[in-house]
Formats: structure tokens, C-alpha cells, sequence
């Protein structure tokens, strides 16, 4: 009997422990790490071990026992099944959670936009400025760049789709650039797609060009098929197409914000006042809309537009009409 007794008292002795311990295990994987109440940044490369996993968590600047950590992750079943990315380990993250990031990917992510109407010059100021992203595309000359991208000879502009892009830390802006430009590769040849034929444009190429002066002439959404109209009857008879927007892309920098008369008359192959046709590149980033109105004008017999203070524009058949239309807006009379 007394040997029995001892057994039970062994047995609850040991119940309680294997309990105590569960309870213990319970409650660390539970606990929030200590990070110093600071997010702390987790890099870990493709092929890295789990056992390398816990100890990067613990160089990162986590308060845990790598050790302890390398055995949750092993006895989850789950340590083959953590993924490579760049991750914040932010305040109140225990070990669980962790875990649970580490294998559903969730990296920390930043994001960059391309803006509709944008420049070149432009998207290049924005990645210089963009968090964490690598800079490997600001020592490289826009050929350079485009050949890096896979298309050697091709101008940067208008090449690059309006929107916004997710990136993990640590990414290389080429890497952005080159979802952009295949973003807009996308939705330039659905564009084509669905040209009307009555469209005076000969290719994709020529499609993207007026598309990006559209984005730059239309000052309200409702106007913008009808500005496409008029640029598209110009291409059709022969007219050239004397819009601002191309003239002041062809001044570049040296544009001051006051496009004067002398401009208009001076020289460039986007100046479209003094060269017919299509300028040779792009002059902006153009979106979906603008893209659309391109390949799809509206059935006008305007010619002419000037805008009339509100964003919106007039639309003329006539010169005469026209010119009734500037005296009106513009001088006021």
C-alpha cells in the first residue's frame, strides 16, 4: 500500500510538471518579445536554415532564447515552411505570431505611385525619394536603364504604368520599374484591341503617343474622348496638331511655367506647331482612360478646343467659331 501511495504521489508529481510546463511553453509562446518598444527589421535570404531563422530573430534585436525559439519552430511542424522576405517584428509580436507571419509571407511592405500625367523626369524624382527601395537605376543613363529593362533603343517615356506598386525593403527600383512598364505593355495592347476603326493611328506605338498628350490636354474626364476626337480628325486631314502640352515637354527643364510665343515658334521634335504629325516619343505617363480615348474618339467634327477657366474645354468645327470661342475664354471679350 505504502509502495502504491509513493507511485500516486510520483505520478501526481509528475502530472503537475509535464502541466507546469505546458503552461510555461503556453505562455512564452504567447508572450510578446521584448523588441525594446521598437519595430525591428527581419531579413532573411532564400535557402536560410530555421535554426539560422531564430538566430537572425535574435541579431535583430528580439529579447528570446534563439534556442527555444529553433525548437518551436521545429516541433510545429512548420520550420520548412517559413518563407525568404524582408519583415517587421513590431512591439507586442510573440513567438506565435511570428511563426504565423513567417510562414504566410507577410512582409513588410512599402509602396511607390506613378500619377497619371507624370513625366520621366518626374517618375525618376520619385524613386529616388521612395522608402527603402534600392536605388540601382540612379547611376544608370536612361539607355542604360532601358537596356537593363530589355528594351535597348526604346525612350523611357510614357512607358510606364500610372499606379500604385507594393515593394518589400530592400528591393531594387528596376524591379518596379520593370512591373510598370509590363503593367502598361498590359493595358496599351487591350487599348489596341478595342480601337475603332476609324481611329487615324497606324500602331500600337502611335496609340501610346496620343494617348499621353491626351492625358496632358484634358482638364475633365468627360472631355477627354472628344479631345481624341479633335487630335484624331487633325492626324486624318493632314493638320498638325499645335497642342501646348508638347511644346513644353520639348523646352524640357528650361521651361519656366510661362509659355510665351517665341516658344511656339521655336524648333523641336515636339513641337507640334512647327512639325506635323505625331512628336517622336511619348510626353507623359498615360492611364487607362486616356489610353482608351485614344484608340476609341468620339464621333466629332470639332477640329479646335480651348479651355474655358473650369478645366473643362469648347470644342469648334470652325476657325471662326474658334477663334468666337478664344475671344470668350481667354481674352474675356
Amino acid at each position: 500500500m505504502a509502495v502504491l501511495k509513493g507511485l500516486m504521489k510520483w505520478l501526481v508529481s509528475l502530472l503537475l510538471m509535464v502541466l507546469g510546463l505546458l503552461g510555461g511553453a503556453y505562455g512564452w509562446l504567447h508572450q510578446p518579445m521584448d523588441t525594446g518598444q521598437a519595430t525591428l527589421d527581419l531579413s532573411i535570404e532564400p535557402g536560410t536554415s530555421p535554426k539560422a531563422i531564430a538566430q537572425a530573430v535574435a541579431d535583430a534585436g528580439a529579447q528570446t532564447s534563439p534556442t527555444l525559439l529553433y525548437a518551436w519552430f521545429r516541433l510545429s511542424g512548420q520550420s520548412r515552411q517559413m518563407r525568404a522576405g524582408s519583415y517587421e517584428i513590431a512591439p507586442g509580436t510573440s513567438p506565435q505570431l511570428l511563426l504565423s507571419m513567417l510562414v504566410r509571407g507577410e512582409e513588410s511592405l512599402r509602396t511607390m505611385t506613378i500619377v497619371e500625367g507624370w513625366n520621366w523626369r518626374q517618375v525618376r524624382q520619385a524613386l529616388a525619394k521612395a522608402e527603402t527601395l534600392k536605388p540601382d537605376s540612379q547611376a544608370l543613363s536612361d539607355e542604360a536603364l532601358m537596356a537593363q529593362l530589355g528594351r535597348p533603343g526604346v525612350a523611357p517615356e510614357g512607358r510606364f504604368y500610372p499606379d500604385t506598386y507594393s515593394y518589400a525593403k530592400g528591393t531594387s527600383d528596376l524591379a518596379v520599374l520593370q512591373r510598370a512598364m509590363k503593367a502598361m505593355d498590359k493595358h496599351l495592347q487591350q487599348a489596341w484591341a478595342v480601337r475603332q476603326p476609324g481611329a487615324s493611328l497606324q500602331s500600337p506605338e502611335e496609340a501610346l503617343i496620343l494617348a499621353s498628350i491626351v492625358e496632358k490636354e484634358t482638364g475633365k474626364a468627360q472631355d477627354r474622348a472628344q479631345i481624341s476626337g479633335v487630335f484624331n480628325n487633325r492626324l486624318r486631314i493632314g493638320m498638325r496638331l499645335q497642342t501646348d502640352p508638347t511644346v513644353i515637354y520639348g523646352l524640357g527643364e528650361a521651361f519656366d511655367g510661362n509659355l510665351r510665343r517665341l516658344h511656339l515658334t521655336t524648333d523641336t521634335p515636339w513641337n507640334t506647331y512647327t512639325r506635323a504629325g505625331l512628336p517622336p516619343t511619348p510626353i507623359a505617363m498615360p492611364g487607362k482612360a486616356a489610353l482608351l480615348a485614344a484608340v476609341q474618339p468620339a464621333k466629332t467634327a470639332a477640329i479646335y478646343f480651348v479651355a474655358k477657366g473650369d478645366g473643362s474645354s469648347h470644342f469648334s468645327a470652325t476657325l471662326d467659331e474658334h477663334n468666337r470661342a478664344v475671344n470668350r475664354y481667354q481674352r474675356g471679350q
